[in-house]
């Protein structure tokens, strides 16, 4: 293998580590002014994210439904989309799976994958509007994403507290009965079997991507959509195909948090146990360079600052103000490499 090729393969890598320092960096500097040591501080969100074995089961419950939303935005971008609506979507998939979960008996085993599918499904439907928007009328997904995201809003809300609350609970849903709920991997932790199904599902998608001609049409489009319709690619086909996979992941990533996040096992009326998780995923995909498996390893990052900035307010004394503030930096510090790429690939285009 020549040099050069080696170093292309690591500079991904190398980009990375080098944003995480200059992120860290960024971090450091804003909390010296307020008097914070900042190495106590990157040393209780380390430790609380990676310093005991619950603590990791509990980053990777944080980033489980982030590797879905992550796919929904990375598959957009593969297309040559910008879709934003995992949000809305994951709303509705939410309702979906809390519908079959609480409401209808059904076996053990058979009931958690009726409520997973019809999740992934209610999903992929609310994609729809905004895919035969764009693929009929040129509307530009951005809107309409964005529009459908606060329908969804009101709509989960109506559906949570008129048609699904639980009696004399009007802040939250019916739970999922127990044969609808996915199994906990460790006793006191809320890491559960859904990890397994989201890790299979972004595997599914990467195998898709580069192991199918749809997968090979799907990404052409996205790169070059001259050279894809002088091809005989259905462009109208292939965008609709995008944001249906994207549904799919983002109701998938709905049913992960109220059949397989305990211990509430229900949705809030509020949405607060899905809330942000649409829009966390596109950080999260901008880190993983919109890349499926790239998008796990993203958000098990991001899972270790949610769940390690906790350990930096409770045993370094950070706000949690600056505390989130201090996570965003590292965030963006990690997105920039791809957001860069993007603006370039548009450019060129």
């Amino acid at each position: 293998m020549k040099p050069f090729e080696i170093t292309a393969r690591a500079r991904p890598l190398v980009e990375s580590l080098v944003t995480i320092l200059i992120g860290l960096i960024a971090g450091a500097l804003l909390m010296m002014p307020f008097g914070y040591e900042p190495l106590k501080a990157y040393q209780a969100l380390f430790k609380g994210a990676f310093g005991t074995v619950p603590d990791i089961l509990e980053t990777l419950a944080f980033a489980t439904p982030l590797m879905l939303t992550a796919v929904t935005f990375a598959i957009g971008v593969k297309t040559g989309l910008f879709n934003i609506g995992a949000e809305g979507q994951m709303y509705l998939g939410a309702i979906g799976a809390i519908a079959i979960a609480g409401r209808i008996p059904l076996p053990p085993g058979i009931h958690v994958v009726v409520a997973t599918v019809f999740a992934m499904l209610v999903g992929a439907l609310w994609a729809l509007p905004s895919a035969l928007l764009k693929v009929w009328r040129g509307v530009h997904e951005v809107i309409s994403t964005i529009m459908f995201n606060w329908i969804a809003t009101h709509l989960s809300m109506y559906l949570a507290i008129y048609y699904l609350a639980q009696p004399g609970r009007a802040e939250r849903t019916v739970p999922a009965l127990p044969g609808a709920r996915y199994p906990v991997l460790a006793e006191g932790a809320t890491l559960t079997a859904a990890i397994l199904v989201a890790v299979a599902f972004c595997i599914g998608v990467y195998f898709y991507l580069w192991g199918t001609k749809a997968g090979y049409e799907l990404r052409l489009v996205g790169e070059n959509p001259d050279a894809a319709r002088y091809a005989g690619v259905s462009i109208r086909r292939t965008l609709v195909l995008s944001f249906v996979i994207g549904g799919l992941a983002a109701g998938l990533a709905g049913a992960s948090q109220v059949i397989g996040r305990p211990p509430a096992w229900s949705l809030y009326a509020t949405l607060g146990n899905v809330v942000t998780l649409g829009f966390d995923g596109i950080g999260v995909a901008l880190i993983g360079r919109n890349h499926p498996i790239g998008g796990i390893f993203a958000a098990i990052l991001y899972g270790a600052l949610q769940h390690g900035g906790r350990f930096m307010e409770y045993h370094a004394g950070v706000s949690s103000e600056l505390v989130r503030a201090i996570n965003g930096l590292i965030v963006v510090a990690l997105a920039v490499p791809e957001i860069w790429a993007i603006i370039r690939r548009r450019l060129k285009r």
